[in-house]
């Protein structure tokens, strides 16, 4: 028997089971310090990197707690039965004992911060996860809201640890970018349902494709005048007077069509993180972004 391979696909099940991938959610954090202005400031740097962490943790604790709530569903998933809870690639027990480990970690971290408000944020995102497993993911609209309400905990968080108060543009943003792709998410949910004939989730009761297509189309329109909103306000023209800031809308116009474009056309939005760590075009819109943003903030 090859040790070093039984040892490789075991690392593997355990990175699965607490979703690494689905870490980069937590780059939220970072938007408050980065639109402050602030990125090079040492000391709040850290700090934010440190709430990072204690995010990719808590998220990572959901996670565990999710799937041991919803072993059996996941089990009659086409995608999900390959889960390692699902398939028993990692026994109950085990998987409880890492989510244990994670919890303290975190509870460490939130020690180390000593931020009084972060720790009320923290505590407020892992209650809201654990109550979303057991009850809120089985109400149409309010599952999808509290997985919006989870990203605003992390920019707020990202803001509470630095001690900076971030923009209600921000927040708005937000939460419609989030509440777009939940919704994304679930339309692949029901095309999954047609093709396999079994309801996967009690929430999906309230909802179909035709409501859904439009709904995220709602969604995708107010999320482009939130931002022409926002880049056109007196505080971004104040701020970045004579500098073409609007031009930067091209990249969230174009970033959002083509996620309509993957999730009408392509079908294939049941994983927004995979998304974006595949498709090149978005991959490409997001840094130019980014960089566009970058330049205008830190070295015009």
């Amino acid at each position: 028997m090859d040790n070093s391979k039984d040892a490789g696909a075991t690392l593997f099940n355990y990175l699965n089971l607490i979703r690494i991938h689905q870490w980069i959610k937590n780059l939220f954090v970072f938007t408050p310090l980065f639109f402050s202005g602030q990125v090079f400031d040492n000391r709040k740097l850290i700090l934010t990197f440190f709430t990072f962490v204690l995010f990719c943790l808590l998220t990572s604790c959901a996670y565990i707690f999710n799937d041991y709530v919803d072993i059996e569903v996941d089990k009659k998933h086409p995608e999900k039965k390959k889960r390692p809870l699902a398939s028993a690639q990692i026994s109950v027990r085990n998987a409880l004992v890492l989510g244990i480990i994670l919890f303290l970690s975190a509870a460490a971290v939130c020690f180390y911060l000593n931020n009084l408000k972060l720790t009320m944020i923290s505590a407020s995102y892992l209650a809201l996860n654990a109550v979303y497993s057991l009850k809120l993911k089985q109400i149409a609209l309010i599952d999808i809201s509290s997985i919006a309400f989870g990203f605003i905990l992390r920019v707020a968080a990202g803001g509470a640890v630095i001690s900076i108060s971030s923009s209600h543009w921000l927040y708005i943003m937000t939460f419609l970018l989030s509440l777009f792709l939940a919704l994304a998410k679930r339309r692949d949910d029901l095309i999954v349902e047609a093709r396999t004939g079994q309801r996967l989730r009690r929430s999906m009761g309230g909802y179909n494709l035709n409501f859904i297509s439009n709904a995220i189309s709602v969604l995708l329109a107010s999320l482009i005048v939130a931002y022409l909103l926002y880049i056109t306000s007196p505080a971004i023209t104040e701020r970045f007077i004579g500098r073409p800031m609007f031009l930067s809308a091209f990249f969230v116009i174009m970033g959002a069509l083509r996620y309509l474009q993957i999730t009408l056309v392509n079908e294939e939005s049941g994983s927004p993180t995979r998304i974006l760590l595949k498709d090149l075009f978005i991959q490409l819109l997001v840094v130019t972004w980014f960089l566009y943003f970058m330049v205008n903030i830190y070295f015009s």
